[in-house]
């Protein structure tokens, strides 16, 4: 009995340090206001950042074009309208469905077929480039040909710790890794802001790029700027392990209470 009653002072004695470790734990998990800040600087002074030195979006197989073709003469233009003139629809009104209904694809050759014009070759063209190369073809077709054309599959994904991840449509010529995140209902506590996973397709090979949201030279970094069909993953603090909503702090507090009850009854 003298034998029993030493194992289980020993025992609930180490509930003590058991208790203190978990508590420390606790404390040290917690997320902090750091853990949550933008583009954090000490220094409040207005600074200013370069831009930087972004390319136009190169024309690939199987991308959108919304094309908007008019001239003084509008019998001839309404050959490259849709049924009933629904071509000359403001794209940025419509919904990323109705807009490729209204629009012509790229082939796997890099193609694009018009009437009248025929095929014409836009594979790793700009979309000035594609708006210059319609005009001229069209000169001696209409009278002052004006042309407009819009990029219509333009999507970002936006997934992991954030609080609405899911594909997201944008028709912006320019969509910042901040506009993304918003889109998503922006990063949440438990999101690793300094380490933001951005995939992207470039020359045929997919690149694996890691984005600091803290730092303010994000605003200078040539990734500041999504492109089409970007894929951004932001990776979980290792402080998600403790997170309150999931972790069975209860069921273990209650555990270490009952235990230094038992303790105290006993000695």
């Amino acid at each position: 009995m003298k034998l029993k009653g030493r194992c289980l002072s020993g025992f609930f004695q180490n509930i003590h340090i058991v208790a203190l470790i978990f508590i420390i734990g606790i404390l040290s998990s917690c997320v902090t206001k750091r853990n949550l800040e933008y583009v954090r600087d000490k220094d409040k002074t207005i600074k200013a950042f370069n831009e930087a030195d972004i390319p136009d979006y190169r024309l690939k197989p199987n991308d959108e074009l919304y094309i908007q073709i008019s001239s003084l003469d509008d019998a001839a233009s309404n050959i490259f309208s849709g049924k009933d003139g629904q071509q000359s629809m403001y794209i940025g009104s419509m919904e990323p469905f109705g807009a490729s209904l209204l629009s012509y694809s790229i082939d796997k050759e890099g193609y694009l077929l018009l009437p009248v014009i025929g095929k014409i070759l836009v594979n790793d063209k700009t979309i000035s480039q594609v708006t210059g190369m319609l005009k001229e073809a069209l000169t001696n077709i209409l009278s002052q040909p004006i042309v407009s054309v819009k990029l219509v599959n333009r999507f970002v994904s936006v997934l992991g710790e954030v609080k609405s991840p899911g594909h997201f449509s944008y028709t912006q010529d320019k969509l910042t890794v901040l506009d993304a995140v918003g889109l998503a209902g922006d990063i949440t506590d438990f999101g690793n802001r300094q380490e933001v996973i951005m995939v992207r397709n470039e020359n045929n090979k997919n690149l694996r790029i890691t984005i600091n949201l803290t730092k303010p030279d994000i605003l200078a970094s040539e990734y500041y700027y999504v492109r089409p069909n970007d894929i951004l993953y932001v990776m979980p603090l290792h402080k998600k392990f403790w997170d309150l909503r999931q972790f069975p702090y209860s069921i273990i507090l209650s555990a270490l209470t009952t235990a230094l009850l038992m303790y105290t009854v006993i000695k």
